[in-house]
């Protein structure tokens, strides 16, 4: 039998060493399903609910593998529904490539069933490389460099292919005029700044006296460096959202997150440090980096396309951060004055004990910091950890410690809801050795994550370690807009669009054969996380917590609690709870080492992050 071009497409994608393609089927890619069936399933098509959902599955796999991310949809409603992961690529520089199927070529323009114009959809999303493929001597040159491109520019690409093009006999380019030749090879490169930008940048770190650190997830190579040019100037690190898992949080100058999720130690290191050093980090938000003019700033950036443009940079080392760092190195001095960083490791101390404090304050039931904080000690060290976006994000970047070789991300710069559940499966594919726990707002869980859930179920005797916890915080309210509403705006929660119905998850999970937890009492928080984790396979683990807790930024102060106060005045349905559990939590900021006020009782031992084993139950 000769070979058609769709069963070219999947050896080529072999060839390119990918393992897993995650999609959903449809007319338009017919061709390429059986082109599986006679690759026997090589490489392996996962199948999602939704294609939303394959390309979020493919970012988590491109993520936490670095290897490139491949989904797969048929025309017309799946090429759309791709868009909003697609886009969360784009925006978090991750390699992904969507192939996606097209109308037959001989009925476009004909208003036929399905057809859209699929470049113009993807040009912007796929801005890098997006192609239709209407002949089969195009490739293998279009397919390779989409792949190439995802690669070397971080970015997403598209391969369009019209549905009869895929059934067509695959003929090569041939050595002629107007045929492009290709080739597989992608040799490692490193990017090196010119020994004078990095004497220039060398001069501003030496003249610091309190210098700051930025990491984010650029520097997730270059562990080791970034430790030592923080001993060598004295440094404090804080971390961008997406690179939470560059460093270890047990060191004990690491601030933490920055941003209105970060810490406060982050928003007093930014404000006060002279000299500010950027490592592969585009932190969009520059009112959390130092005022313009107060701080000199280097930054080591490896695309020259995102250089300079968060902060007034006085040099841009365009780089690899670990190959950087190291010819930075031999040009820094060593600074003898310690007190900068000291100041910096009091802050973390004092922070750490305010959220020991937070997380012990009483609620009703459960205190949605609580969960997380009761979480981390129990976590494994080369634990996944995904977060999907809302209020949960807070308590994922305030109260998971990070440390050995645990791994952990978000919908970072997009911020799209509904990402934390195929994010781990994508996880899960990349490493099925590992454990996985996704935390998760129930808006999101309604809003796909519950019908992900089935597959993992589908897939769940596939990993070598059957670990995938996935946590609900279920507390009836799309509570980080909520709380937007309230603390920015002054306005009252507007119930017609936050309320959300009470759902079951652990009952949903326990129906599709996991395991199912559901905790309505702080006292059986930690038990239920360590049964999950020892679970024989995936569980859903659902804390029932109250949406009155507000997830205060680190730079809040009494104008937002009046604000709030506002918005409560104006009508709010939650105006008691609201009221209450606000000035429990900001008082904690204000009380002396290790003093609890409404708090808890404890009855174990604490975690070595200072987290509460189990509290006493809500007081009155």
């Amino acid at each position: 039998m000769s070979e058609q071009v769709s069963d070219y497409i999947l050896e080529r994608l072999r060839e390119w060493g990918v393992e897993r393609v995650f999609g959903y089927p449809g007319d338009g890619i017919n061709g390429l399903l059986a082109a599986w069936g006679r690759a026997d399933d090589q490489p392996r098509f996962i199948q999602a609910r939704h294609e939303e959902m394959a390309a979020f599955e493919a970012v988590g796999y491109a993520k936490f593998s670095g290897r490139l991310g491949v989904c797969v949809a048929t025309s017309g409603p799946g090429a759309i529904h791709l868009l909003n992961g697609l886009y969360d690529a784009k925006l978090d520089h991750v390699p992904v490539l969507a192939i996606v199927g097209q109308t037959a070529r001989s009925a476009m323009g004909g208003a036929f069933q399905q057809e859209v114009d699929l470049h113009t959809l993807f040009k912007d999303v796929a801005s890098d490389f997006v192609e239709t493929v209407t002949v089969p001597e195009q490739l293998p040159n279009v397919l390779d460099r989409a792949v190439r491109t995802a690669y070397a520019r971080r970015a997403p690409t598209a391969v369009i292919i019209h549905g009869d093009v895929q059934e067509l006999e695959y003929s090569p380019p041939t050595h002629s005029f107007k045929m492009i030749p290709s080739s597989l090879d992608r040799s490692g490169w490193q990017a090196v700044p010119s020994d004078d930008a990095l004497q220039r940048a060398a001069d501003v770190l030496n003249a610091g006296e309190k210098v700051a650190i930025l990491a984010g997830q650029g520097a997730r190579g270059a562990r080791g460096e970034v430790e030592q040019v923080a001993e060598l100037l004295g440094a404090g690190v804080a971390k961008a959202l997406l690179g939470m898992d560059v460093l270890s949080d047990e060191l004990p100058y690491v601030t933490g997150a920055i941003g209105l999720l970060g810490t406060r130690p982050s928003y007093e290191m930014m404000r006060d440090c002279d000299t500010l050093l950027t490592i592969g980090s585009n932190f969009p938000y520059s009112q959390f980096l130092p005022e313009f003019g107060k701080a000199r700033a280097v930054q080591i950036e490896l695309d020259p396309h995102m250089a300079g443009l968060r902060y007034p940079y006085e040099v841009n080392l365009i780089g690899d951060a670990r190959a950087t760092l190291l010819r930075l190195m031999p040009l820094l001095k060593r600074k003898d004055k310690r007190g900068w960083q000291s100041q910096v490791i009091s802050n973390v101390q004092r922070w750490n004990e305010v959220m020991e404090r937070r997380a012990a304050v009483s609620a009703q039931p459960v205190n949605p910091e609580h969960v997380a904080r009761a979480l981390s000690p129990l976590l494994p060290d080369d634990v996944i950890l995904t977060s999907d976006s809302g209020s949960v994000a807070n308590w994922y970047a305030r109260h998971i410690t990070m440390r050995g070789s645990m791994r952990g991300s978000l919908s970072g710069t997009l911020a799209t809801m509904g990402c934390g559940v195929p994010y781990a499966i994508g996880a899960k594919f990349a490493h099925p050795n590992r454990p996985v726990v996704a935390l998760v707002g129930d808006g999101a869980m309604q809003m796909n994550g519950m019908a992900e859930l089935i597959t993992v179920a589908k897939y769940r005797h596939q990993w070598e370690d059957p670990r995938l916890v996935v946590a609900v915080w279920n507390n009836r309210d799309l509570n980080q807009v909520t709380w937007e509403l309230r603390a920015m705006g002054g306005s009252p929660q507007f119930l017609p669009s936050q309320e959300l119905p009470d759902v079951s998850y652990a009952e949903f999970g326990r129906q599709l054969g996991l395991t199912g937890i559901r905790v309505e009492d702080p006292d059986q928080v930690a038990d239920a996380w360590r049964q999950a984790l020892a679970a024989k396979g995936p569980a859903v683990v659902e804390f029932v917590t109250d949406p009155a807790v507000p997830p205060i930024p680190p730079h809040a102060d009494w104008d937002q609690i009046e604000s709030t106060a506002t918005a409560i005045l104006k009508g709010d349905s939650d105006r008691k709870n609201v009221l209450r559990q606000g000035i429990k939590a900001k008082i904690q900021e204000f009380l002396p080492g290790g003093h609890k006020a409404d708090s808890h009782s404890t009855s174990e031992s604490q975690g070595s992050q200072g987290s509460q084993g189990s509290q006493g139950k809500r007081e009155s």
